[in-house]
């Protein structure tokens, strides 16, 4: 069975009523009741498996009300279910996601590379793109069974926390990267994430210039990684490509000497492989 993920993002900002850029750009045709539904799908997390109805309203935005009559068309429809007066996502949610997957074609075009790099450098692979502050994988390859923040096909984190999210967010025009912090909130995940705004851009500048990134114990303890950016023909960072092992048992300096060519080898095959499937690289480039 495909294995999806949803993380919670522990910078995500509370819910509001008010009106935001991105509402007041809504066209026309914008199907609010159907934006509701997606919202409550989307507030189940690692933090929440399980929620009353007033706790989803509050999660979500929403009157009590509006989430009731969006939990009973979700309930009917079988990807949510109810526990007493709990409510969880059903085992028929992940087919939103393997839709996409195998619509995409990511197990035929990017998984082949992952699994490739896994077996020559051991750890773990993944492929990610940027949605909003977060970073979320699209494709991922490992040997690991660790008890740490999971990367799996689905999982989504804050950008500013991982290495992937850091290419990403260096391949941003300057205007949309000042974008992304000026409403940025940076949490702690561990003692060692970097939290302040200025060292933080000072670190994506940095993976700007190199044209890699770098993170050490950034999202959970235990995680180095290292992530190139993948480019669509204009030169357009659309998505990015990482490894990532322990800590303690390698370093950032290892995977820069040990993995960054190859690395960077792999990268401009999977741009070049994206070119004859323009749908998959205009999916994961929008």
């Amino acid at each position: 069975m495909l294995e999806l993920g949803k993380n919670q993002d522990p910078a995500a900002s509370k819910p509001t009523q008010k009106r935001n850029k991105n509402e007041l750009e809504r066209p026309a045709e914008f199907v609010e009741a159907l934006a509701k539904g997606l919202a409550i799908i989307e507030s189940f997390d690692v933090s929440s498996p399980e929620m009353t109805l007033s706790e989803i309203a509050r999660k979500v935005g929403l009157s009590p009300a509006a989430a009731r009559r969006s939990l009973i068309t979700l309930k009917t429809l079988g990807y949510v279910g109810q526990n007493n007066k709990r409510f969880h996502l059903r085992p028929k949610i992940m087919t939103l996601g393997s839709a996409f997957y195998y619509s995409a074609r990511i197990d035929e075009v990017l998984q082949p590379f992952l699994r490739d790099l896994v077996a020559r450098f051991g750890d773990a692979s993944s492929v990610g793109t940027l949605d909003g502050k977060d970073v979320i994988y699209i494709a991922h390859s490992s040997v690991q069974r660790a008890r740490r923040a999971a990367a799996v096909v689905g999982a989504r984190y804050p950008a500013y926390a991982t290495s992937l999210g850091r290419v990403l967010l260096a391949g941003l025009p300057d205007a949309e990267l000042d974008a992304y912090f000026d409403d940025l909130v940076i949490a702690p995940l561990t003692s060692k994430t970097i939290t302040d705004p200025t060292a933080l851009r000072a670190e994506i500048d940095a993976a700007r210039a190199a044209h890699y990134s770098t993170t050490v114990d950034q999202l959970d303890y235990g995680i180095t990684a290292l992530a190139v950016p993948i480019r669509a023909v204009d030169g357009r960072t659309i998505a990015a490509l990482n490894t990532s092992g322990y800590s303690g048992i390698i370093d950032a300096d290892y995977l820069i000497n040990e993995r960054l060519p190859q690395m960077r080898a792999v990268a401009s095959s999977i741009a070049e492989t994206l070119t004859r499937y323009p749908a998959l690289a205009s999916v994961i480039g929008q």
